[in-house]
């Protein structure tokens, strides 16, 4: 299993909306995120940064997967209104991860 991360920007006005739109992910959604591979997936904020973290077998090929599915689309389009720049439906550029404490 590996892991993978991810920032993204919010606009400053929608943090909140951002937020609560992450409290009722679409059951569909979050059927597909398991379907595509994802684990213990997480979104942290710090003021209008977004900070996600995600397990996957091989996480560019979870990326590739919700990239197909009609749902990720929809839903991409949604939080397009929400954030600085829109996620591409195959997902945010993933973090180098540079330190791990096992």
């Amino acid at each position: 299993m590996a892991r993978a991360a991810f920032t993204l920007h919010i606009k400053r006005d929608k943090v909140a909306e951002y937020a609560e739109a992450h409290r009722r992910v679409w059951p569909e959604m979050r059927e597909a995120l398991r379907q595509a591979g994802f684990r213990n997936y997480s979104i942290f904020l710090d003021d209008s940064t977004a900070f996600g973290y995600f397990e996957a077998d091989d996480p560019e090929a979870a990326l590739e997967a919700m990239g197909r599915t009609e749902v990720n689309a929809r839903w991409q389009d949604t939080m397009a209104e929400l954030l600085e720049q829109r996620v591409e439906d195959d997902g945010p550029g993933l973090l180098r991860q540079v330190f791990l404490l096992e």
